[in-house]
């Protein structure tokens, strides 16, 4: 298979914590792979530097077999036109109607009128499941599911080759969210992306990806095909997985 983002030995850090420890990954064409892992274990700050929104102090990240570890100015632009992402929160502007929220890449981005940007945000609506009767909605008029849907509408409206998935299940409840993982994963195989995704949530892991990764502090400890997680034979992934307290990652609990 042939590698679309590779990640060799990057690290990063903030004054005098090291969040990024030597991370390496490759992430092929067309597949699905998430990175799991605790709060603070450094799956943002991944996803930042392979954007380029956080400079990585050492290794290096190259997609396409383009170096991009350092990428500026106009040549950065272009590269992160192959990139959609669906944010944690949603993310959604307050101020936009729906369709704007979802055509705003497109219209500020790359300058799409905004007749045809209104038109390519009601087909991508169509995509994820929602008629043109919420494109003129304000997101408050939406549900947290909806608001999902919509966010995900917008990853997919420039065509990306790459999309990240930010925690894609936080703050629903379990039907919805297991109703946003299938819809991630039907629009992943059915548009031929490659996707990148971070979460703590195992149930949306195992349910959109084909491979997983898991970050602990700062390095990748193990990874694999999905359906090996299970037997694992690692502590560490086999304690994550099962929530448990007992084991050997420790949490600090003040008293």
């Amino acid at each position: 298979m042939t590698a679309k983002i590779v990640i060799q030995g990057v690290e990063k850090s903030f004054g005098p914590k090291r969040v990024l420890d030597g991370v390496d990954l490759a992430v092929n064409k067309g597949e699905s792979v998430v990175i799991i892992g605790g709060s603070g274990s450094g799956k943002s700050v991944t996803l930042k530097c392979i954007l380029g929104i956080l400079r990585a102090d050492a290794g290096t990240i190259t997609v396409d077999g383009e170096d991009v570890t350092h990428i500026r100015g106009s040549k950065r632009d272009t590269y992160l036109r192959k990139f959609g992402m669906l944010f944690q929160g949603g993310a959604l502007f307050d101020s936009l109607p729906v369709w704007e929220n979802v055509a705003f890449g497109l219209i500020q981005g790359r300058g799409v009128k905004r007749g045809e940007a209104r038109d390519i945000a009601i087909d991508k609506l169509a995509k994820v499941g929602l008629g043109s009767e919420v494109a003129n909605l304000s997101p408050a008029e939406l549900s947290g599911g909806m608001q999902k849907r919509v966010g995900l509408a917008r990853a997919i409206a420039a065509d990306p080759e790459i999309i990240f998935f930010d925690e894609p299940t936080t703050g629903l409840d379990p039907i919805m969210a297991d109703v946003i993982n299938d819809l991630i994963a039907s629009t992943v195989k059915d548009l031929g992306v490659t996707a990148l995704s971070i979460t703590h949530d195992m149930a949306s892991a195992r349910k959109i990806s084909n491979r997983i990764a898991m970050l602990y502090k700062g390095r990748i400890i193990w990874e694999g095909p999905t359906e090996n997680i299970d037997s694992s034979g690692n502590p560490y992934v086999d304690q994550f997985i099962k929530g448990s307290a007992e084991g050997p990652i420790k949490m600090e609990v003040r008293r």
